[in-house]
């Protein structure tokens, strides 16, 4: 009774994994023959768990159930479940603290000894620093991913980031999280192109719209997008500038969010950012640490040239 209960825990163990196995690889890997193998999904069914069948090869896995099937967890899996949960923990999505905190704690309860040190000297030697910041609703975050999924066209109130309040529709397309901040890009139907919409700053309105169907992407490099989209499109002055530092180097010091990074060379590379204020461009790129050269917009060039000689004054 014990082998056929561990036998039973070590089939839903291979059953978990996001492929279709045939009756001959499961009998090979649980070291049984196949009428066993049959006995043992016929089992795991009449416990609830739905093993499907795959037509034409014989093969077999695992659906979606009316219940949650344990998780069985190798050692690197469960220390990456546990650093997740603590991560989330402390995230950008709102409400989710405790119940991130809960699961966490559950997960230690039934830890090895050799998981739960690994994962306590982590904690041990770790400090979060908090994000700040506006968080995303969980179920604001879910309802999208779903019309993401499900091509549904969404409808939200939307604040925009001057704090002007809009009504958009949209065909959502992909959900883009940096780390601070979750976006959803979508197709504005009522601007006829693409657009980048903070998350925490939609309010959906319910039910969905009607089924599209799906565009074909912005670009191949979704995050690029993303990317070139929040740190430069939406501001009144649009800098090119070379930074005389690899593309490597350089991304070290200027997060995705803040300029778009393009290799040119090993020791030089191609910036675009943007700002509403020549003077925060003129202060935040010459903090760099770098030797560069600026390109566009002539506003900038002419700035710095005022500010480089009024500080040249500055000096006795």
């Amino acid at each position: 009774m014990l082998e056929t209960s561990a036998r039973l825990l070590q089939l839903l163990s291979l059953l978990q994994t996001p492929r279709d196995w045939t009756g001959a690889d499961l009998a090979q890997r649980l070291e049984v023959d196949v009428r066993t193998v049959r006995r043992d999904i016929q089992k795991l069914r009449d416990l609830g768990y739905p093993v499907h069948a795959t037509p034409g090869a014989a093969g077999y896995r695992l659906g979606a159930g009316t219940k949650l099937p344990p998780l069985l967890l190798d050692d690197e899996e469960a220390v990456a479940v546990a650093i997740g949960l603590r991560t989330a923990a402390s995230g950008t999505v709102n409400g989710i603290e405790e119940t991130s905190l809960r699961a966490l704690a559950k997960l230690e309860q039934v830890l090895p000894s050799r998981v739960r040190h690994r994962v306590n000297l982590l904690h041990s030697v770790t400090v979060t620093l908090p994000t700040g910041g506006p968080t995303v609703d969980p179920d604001v975050l879910t309802g999208v991913a779903a019309a993401c999924r499900e091509h549904e066209r969404l409808r939200f109130d939307y604040r925009s980031h001057d704090g002007t309040d809009s009504v958009r529709e949209t065909e959502p397309h992909r959900l883009v999280h940096t780390g601070r901040r979750w976006y959803l890009v979508g197709w504005d139907t009522d601007r006829g192109d693409w657009r980048t919409y903070r998350v925490d700053r939609i309010r959906p309105r319910i039910p969905t719209g009607p089924r599209f169907t799906p565009r074909q992407a912005p670009d191949v490099d979704l995050a690029g997008y993303l990317a070139l989209g929040v740190s430069t499109a939406p501001y009144r002055y649009q800098a090119r500038i070379t930074l005389y530092a690899s593309a490597e180097t350089a991304a070290e010091r200027i997060p995705p969010t803040v300029g778009v990074i393009e290799a040119v060379d090993l020791d030089s590379c191609l910036l675009h950012t943007g700002s509403n204020s020549l003077d925060e461009l003129a202060i935040y790129v010459a903090l760099f640490g770098f030797r560069f050269r600026i390109h566009q917009p002539p506003e900038l060039i002419a700035h710095i040239r005022d500010l480089t000689a009024r500080l040249a004054d500055a000096i006795d």
